[in-house]
């Protein structure tokens, strides 16, 4: 009845998005271009900043309640400057690198046309939810880049509930905003820890990873039911669970009248 869908990485490229931010020439505005022009950096320079910075973002670890994701982002940037030319701490630039990057990122996250034609149509049968970890403020911008609002029936941010993916407690919440049961819903999204297990822990129907590189991981731990390497095969996916539902009902009543 319903099928839940992780954001980053999933239905939008936030990791390309956020490359681009970085080094896509045309615009003069771009973070290297900004260093090199602006600050009198090597272009070798600037690319380690950028490079450090990027390896914080993927370790980076938001506690809201000790500090808001703004400061804790331009100190990624104060501390990659720092550990790549040394002297003393340049907050200012540092600050003029985070904004910069995140300005230019959101003009990056679009919602392809192919995978809002894929939710137009998924809609008219199943309800869509929008389910993502993060910051409340960073999930909700990027939501708002990308407009992809009309296309669910509801939208929920970890940075706003107790608790994230993978507890079961979100998807429950997310259960009861759409009125099913979990054994109703599919989960779809590119993480294991997250999406897949958070799926499995919370009794869903069906877990659904998106792995766009379709390399088997090192770690086979969580299982996901059904495995896609583009957001759009997952039509084919619930149709063919469609059959197996049909069948298994097809059987069971069979059973039932013989009975």
């Amino acid at each position: 009845k319903a099928v839940f869908f992780d954001l980053d990485n999933t239905l939008v490229d936030t990791a390309a998005a956020g490359r681009r931010a970085i080094e896509e020439p045309p615009r003069p505005l771009q973070v290297i271009s900004a260093l090199q022009a602006k600050h009198h950096y090597g272009e070798a320079e600037a690319r380690a900043v950028c490079d450090k910075v990027q390896a914080k973002l993927l370790k980076e670890c938001h506690d809201p309640a000790k500090m808001c994701i703004t400061d804790l982002r331009i100190s990624h940037w104060e501390e990659a400057i720092q550990e790549t030319i040394g002297g003393e701490a340049n907050r200012d630039l540092a600050a003029e690198c985070y904004y910069l990057w995140k300005t230019t990122r959101l003009q990056h996250l679009t919602l392809a046309e192919d995978t809002r034609r894929m939710l137009t149509e998924l809609r008219k049968g199943l309800r869509l939810l929008l389910l993502t970890n993060g910051d409340r403020q960073t999930q909700r911008e990027k939501i708002e880049a990308c407009a992809c609002q009309p296309y669910f029936d509801a939208i929920v941010v970890g940075g706003e509930q107790k608790e994230e993916k993978p507890a079961p407690s979100i998807f429950h919440y997310c259960c009861d905003l759409l009125g099913v049961q979990p054994a109703e819903c599919v989960m779809v999204g590119d993480s294991l820890d997250t999406d897949i297990q958070g799926g499995l822990n919370a009794g869903l129907k069906a877990t659904v990873w998106l792995n766009k590189a379709m390399t088997a991981p090192v770690d086979t731990s969580p299982v996901p039911h059904f495995i896609i390497s583009s957001v759009l095969d997952l039509p084919a996916v619930l149709q063919k669970m469609e059959h197996k539902i049909n069948a298994k009902l097809g059987t069971d009543q069979m059973a039932s009248s013989n009975e």
